[in-house]
């Protein structure tokens, strides 16, 4: 036994250099376990607003601003026959205004290198290779270094945050409870490029988010003037597209051509770097949560990368686990509660975005839809003109962080209300798909409502009991409090 800790945290990428960070500015002895040595590659440029909180949380604000990543003001979509603009400047009463386009080699390091500031031990180039258990409860973990291959040594501890993302120690090596979406079917193919042009509308430094026949492109620009490009399409269009003789560059370069604004983008610029491809990375756990151990980020859940939202649910999701396990250890709140809290708070989220993304799957309802059903998806009471004010809370974060400090009865009341619209809409007619509908657009519409109306994703029932009203509070100290205390 090579020593115990008060929490292990395996996986140094957003969620666990936070949860680690947070925990070790709480007092407890955290040690983080990362099986690569940073900085190391990492696709995911696009990050939301609101991060900056949680930075500001972290003490790690000012080391973000300074590193001179390309600001972000928002986003383009360009969606079906529409376009609007997302700007996080218009987000009342929040500070959080604006955020980054990041190379994730970079923002990650520094973020790792800040949990070593702040008292955490953190251990690169170590793999963690198995759990031990005590009934349900992780206590234990068999560890060697990568690069001197056999060596094994074991380490007890208290707690568990599992952040090892799509690895998944904890749901694919022990609870085999990893279920892959048959809703979000897709392929990321993706490039970066020099030479661009600069988005000629939108915020900012805006994300361009533009749909093709057969699925989307995302446009990043980044600090060192290169510009991310990815093609995101269903994986049936991208298998008989293979079949029919066409390569990895031909379906890229052809979905190009298919999207004006991109093809302008790119019009005078240069490919730089080898194409990468991605498939099979839609997925949730059943429980992000357990007797002693929270999933976090990716380990947890990751759904597409439309809305980007995946560094916001990580370092999300991780301050949502400091936070519980803080109050666990001083005996604020019992372990289930906790336990509990964080299951429903962070799928609570989750299901949001899966409502949303896939709406935005169904291009032919039109961008006023998607602003409707976002409000349905919030707490605010929004007036007809002010509809995109919900969308815009939504896609920035902003209205994950208000149910973080909110009870979980009037979070989850916002998701209920959604759930029981979709069931009213599959007894309607469905409306005829436009031609710019991705293939297999009727198959992810059936296994959409397939999702909700089987119960599987966690939607409240009519007078299902809920836990206790919670929620998180950063003065004095991170934690949870309880409702009227």
């Amino acid at each position: 036994m090579s020593g115990a800790v008060r929490v292990l945290v395996i996986g140094g990428g957003p969620a666990g250099s936070t949860a680690a960070t947070l925990l070790a500015r709480e007092g407890l002895d955290v040690t983080l376990m990362e099986k690569a040595v940073f900085p190391r590659y990492h696709i995911g440029e696009s990050l939301l607003p609101a991060l900056l909180p949680v930075l500001d949380l972290l003490g790690a604000r000012e080391k973000i601003d300074a590193f001179g990543f390309q600001f972000k003001g928002g986003g383009h979509f360009e969606w079906g026959h529409e376009s609007w603009d997302v700007t996080f400047g218009d987000l009342p009463g929040w500070e959080a205004d604006y955020s980054y386009q990041v190379t994730r080699a970079d923002f990650d390091h520094l973020l790792l290198e800040h949990a070593k500031s702040q008292g955490v031990n953190v251990m690169e180039g170590v793999e963690v290779k198995r759990l031990g258990f005590d009934g349900d409860r992780p206590r234990s973990a068999v560890w060697a270094s990568t690069d001197r291959g056999g060596d094994e040594r074991e380490i007890e501890f208290d707690y568990l945050i599992d952040a090892s993302g799509r690895a998944g120690v904890m749901t694919n090596r022990h609870l085999r409870t990893r279920r892959f979406h048959e809703t979000f079917k897709n392929v990321a193919v993706w490039g970066y490029w020099s030479g661009a042009k600069k988005l000629p509308t939108g915020p900012r430094g805006a994300i361009a988010i533009c749909s093709v026949p057969h699925g989307w492109f995302w446009g990043i620009p980044l600090h060192d003037d290169r510009l991310s490009v990815g093609l995101v399409t269903h994986t049936t269009d991208f298998k008989a597209k293979r079949d029919s003789g066409l390569d990895l560059e031909e379906i890229y370069r052809a979905g190009i051509e298919e999207c004006p604004l991109v093809a302008d983008l790119l019009s005078s610029a240069e490919r730089i770097s080898p194409l990468s491809v991605e498939q099979d990375y839609s997925y949730t756990a059943d429980r992000f949560s357990g007797p002693g151990y929270f999933l976090s980020g990716d380990a947890a859940c990751f759904l597409d990368p439309l809305l980007s939202t995946g560094v916001h649910l990580a370092m999300y999701s991780a301050t949502l686990a400091a936070a519980c396990l803080a109050s666990t250890v001083r005996g604020e709140v019992t372990e289930q509660a906790a336990a509990d809290h964080y299951d429903e708070t962070y799928r609570n989220a989750y299901l949001r975005y899966l409502l949303v993304i896939s709406n935005l799957y169904q291009q032919y309802q039109g961008k006023e839809s998607y602003f409707w059903e976002a409000q349905r998806l919030t707490r605010r009471d929004c007036s007809d003109a002010d509809m995109k004010q919900a969308f815009t809370d939504i896609v920035s974060g902003i209205e994950d962080l208000r149910d973080a400090k909110v009870t979980l009865e009037v979070a989850l009341e916002a998701v209920a209300r959604a759930h029981s619209h979709m069931v009213e809409v599959r007894r309607e007619p469905s409306a005829p798909a436009a031609a710019s509908t991705p293939v297999g657009q009727d198959e992810l519409t059936q296994a959409r409502f397939k999702l909700f109306n089987s119960g599987k994703m966690g939607f409240p029932s009519p007078g299902q009991v809920r836990p206790p009203g919670l929620y998180v509070v950063t003065e004095p100290r991170l934690g949870l409090a309880h409702q009227g205390h």
